[in-house]
């Protein structure tokens, strides 16, 4: 459905080393600067990019956006939080674990970034 991502970013050097855990947790390599400073995360599936807006203004979270990681099992998810926390993440709403919803359970946890944009990694329990 999607063919890439773009999430605003203030400390450039800051985020990249904060996706390089994240998504070195759940298996992805590190990121690639352009010559236009911007991070590219490249994968099968699509492309994720951190960019400074383009408009001069500064980078700022999404209220009420959340951008979502697959995780291939909850100790996946697990890994993917603390490298996030380690590395200029902040913890947000529960705790890492399971959630129930319409889809069945789910095991999720959730972070924001050092610009404020909220994500999470989420694994589809059976």
């Amino acid at each position: 459905m999607f063919s890439h991502i773009f999430l605003g970013a203030t400390d450039m050097q800051a985020s990249k080393r904060f996706y390089d855990a994240v998504l070195g947790a759940l298996g992805h390599k590190p990121g690639v600067i352009d010559p236009l400073g911007r991070c590219f995360y490249v994968n099968k599936g699509g492309i994720f990019a951190l960019t400074a807006p383009i408009n001069g203004e500064p980078a700022c979270h999404g209220n009420g956006s959340t951008l979502g990681f697959t995780a291939d099992d909850p100790a996946a998810v697990d890994a993917w939080h603390a490298a996030g926390v380690a590395n200029g993440g902040v913890s947000c709403e529960d705790p890492p674990g399971v959630r129930e919803s319409p889809a069945g359970k789910l095991y999720l946890a959730y972070l924001r970034d050092p610009s404020g944009n909220k994500i999470c990694a989420l694994h589809r329990m059976s």
